[in-house]
């Protein structure tokens, strides 16, 4: 969750202290302003719940009150074009999105990307790419790392003002389960990874992101199938690459994928701001009864693609 944050003690002096997309760390300057007592409460009820679960809640001394920004510029930050190897945006919405160019990769040789991969890429995660095959998939696997590693990277440095270098944050993919593949990272926040065609794009949030990039064509009649009938009103003028964008998003949040049948996801709303509802299915429901459900989703179209997030 990410959004401007108002904490008020509930004591005759009603103090106030707000917060721009606050994290969890970012709390601690509550210590600085001398209320070490209003600090304990609002960090106890964060680890319980998250920071998405405080929203106009008390604690004890701690009032919390959520003034989220609006979603509908998001397309609009968030850039697709062939030629820019690399682009990298901060969201009014607490969201760190990066852009990598598999158009503009491919036009390197291999001295150029030995160079990129090298400045990037661990030694462990240059051995595992070796093993990438074919080169096509090679290419996308080595996109969608640099955009991930791109966002966490500005996300640390932005939020929360750590430095680190792409060495030094290594994505990591959940082994087995359920949620076998899931990416992951060991320092900043939640990350979400997608490519399609030419371009690979990384999210990277406070908390869980799921995100999906498709290119607008006709679907196979396969997913088109599995996907289902759009039964309601709102749900029948999105178009069908949106309408699955948005349900493998919804699916990835919680680091499913196509492991859960994509038809437990019903798409209810989507507003003319690109905010989207959903509703899980039972099976669905059952899985993620002990998740934090997204407070967030979003989907629109940019440059001929089909764009979808839930945070």
């Amino acid at each position: 969750m990410a959004s401007d944050l108002t904490l008020t003690t509930n004591s005759p002096t009603r103090q106030h202290f707000w917060f721009r997309e606050p994290s969890i760390s970012s709390l601690s300057a509550i210590l600085s302003a001398g209320d070490a007592k209003m600090a304990k409460q609002a960090r106890r009820a964060i680890d319980r719940e998250g920071l998405g679960m405080l929203k106009n809640r008390d604690y004890g001394p701690v009032t919390a009150t959520f003034f989220e920004p609006p979603v509908s510029a998001l397309d609009m930050a968030v850039t697709l074009d062939p030629s820019k190897l690399l682009h990298v945006t901060h969201s009014a919405c607490g969201l760190t999105i990066a852009v990598v160019s598999i158009y503009r990769l491919r036009e390197f040789d291999s001295d150029d990307l030995a160079v990129i991969t090298g400045r990037n890429l661990s030694i462990t995660e240059a051995a595992h790419m070796a093993t990438v095959w074919p080169s096509r998939r090679r290419l996308e696997w080595l996109a969608g790392r640099l955009a991930a590693k791109s966002a966490v990277r500005a996300f640390l440095r932005m939020r929360i003002g750590v430095i680190r270098e792409p060495t030094e944050i290594a994505v990591h993919v959940v082994g087995d389960g359920l949620c076998a593949g899931k990416p992951y990272v060991e320092v900043g926040g939640g990350v979400g990874i997608s490519h399609s065609d030419d371009f690979a794009i990384a999210a990277c949030t406070s908390g869980p992101v799921g995100i999906d990039l498709e290119r607008n064509r006709r679907l196979a009649p396969s997913l088109e199938e599995a996907m289902g009938v759009a039964t309601t009103l709102g749900m029948q003028t999105m178009p069908v690459a949106l309408r699955w964008a948005c349900t493998e998003a919804v699916l990835k949040h919680f680091g499913f994928g196509l492991r859960v049948d994509p038809r437990e996801v019903s798409l209810t709303s989507w507003r003319s701001d690109g905010r989207f509802r959903w509703r899980p299915g039972p099976q669905l429901r059952h899985a993620i009864a002990a998740m934090p459900l997204p407070a967030r989703a979003w989907a629109g179209e940019i440059a001929g693609y089909s764009l979808a997030l839930v945070w």
